[in-house]
């Protein structure tokens, strides 16, 4: 069985130890391998896992978008999004899926019972294709009050729109001015990320205490917007789990086993700790 992720760049990614921890601890025969691909090489790099008979491989940025055209079929989910994060191929033809959103829920159900994140309120800051994964996941799990934040309120807007969302759009220094409003700010943009810790999409020093300030990046393991949001009491939810569950669902399309997610948590929890 042969797996790849592919990105630009990718030499960061703990895909590869991931999948080929699950792939021995299930008994089975293959590899997952890492390839740098650019934007000019992805058609090509398409065709060639179809005739390499490659079982599936994942998508990360940036091409989670731009793949769709050079894919057979994409999945209602994935269509609705506007992005694929995974790939199945079966008799040479691929198909796409995403499963981003379903895995930061399953994520943040580890923090939040199912009828306090139905009935929270809750800030998803950014508006691209990790925010649209994981806006459409909410909306169809029953959360009632979702509002957009995005340094263009446009793309904001489009989001709130298509997925038919209650709450509002804003730019992130009227998110700024409400933070201490939401039960539950989810950071789906780059900022804070390695090797720019240092950055961070909004100040949480202000965000209530007892709220949940989640962020989609796992290195670091606290970003600084994590630290200042435990600083004020706030829950804090890192980017292991989702990436660890959108992975396991990953895994399930492509071997139709389920792997051992609580135990990989912890494995990737403790490799970043030692870097």
């Amino acid at each position: 069985m042969k797996l790849a992720v592919i990105g630009y760049p990718i030499h960061h990614s703990k895909s590869p130890f991931m999948h080929n921890t699950w792939l021995q601890e299930c008994g089975l025969k293959g590899s997952y391998e890492a390839f740098e691909v650019s934007p000019d090489q992805l058609r090509e790099q398409v065709v060639d896992f179809e005739k390499e008979n490659f079982t599936g491989y994942n998508v990360t940025i940036p091409h989670k978008e731009n793949i769709i055209q050079y894919l057979d079929e994409i999945d209602a989910s994935a269509a609705e999004l506007g992005a694929v994060n995974t790939v199945v191929i079966r008799n040479g033809k691929s198909y796409g899926y995403n499963t981003d959103g379903h895995g930061f829920l399953k994520s943040l159900l580890t923090k939040r019972t199912a009828q306090e994140v139905k009935s929270s309120d809750i800030l998803i800051v950014g508006a691209g294709g990790a925010a649209k994964g994981i806006a459409g996941s909410l909306h169809s799990f029953g959360a009632e009050k979702i509002s957009i934040a995005n340094r263009t309120v446009t793309k904001a807007d489009q989001l709130i729109e298509s997925h038919g969302l209650t709450g509002d759009s804003m730019d992130l220094a009227a998110a700024q001015e409400q933070i201490g409003r939401f039960d539950i700010i989810i950071n789906t943009t780059s900022q804070g990320m390695y090797p720019h810790i240092h950055q961070e999409a909004l100040d949480a020093s202000e965000m209530k205490a007892g709220s949940l300030a989640a962020d989609i990046i796992y290195n670091p393991l606290k970003t600084q917007y994590l630290k200042k949001a435990e600083a004020a009491g706030a829950d804090i939810l890192n980017g292991v789990g989702m990436f660890v569950f959108q992975g396991a669902l990953a895994f399930e399309k492509w071997t139709d086993r389920e792997p051992d997610t609580a135990s990989m948590i912890n494995k990737i929890t403790q490799d970043m700790n030692q870097e």
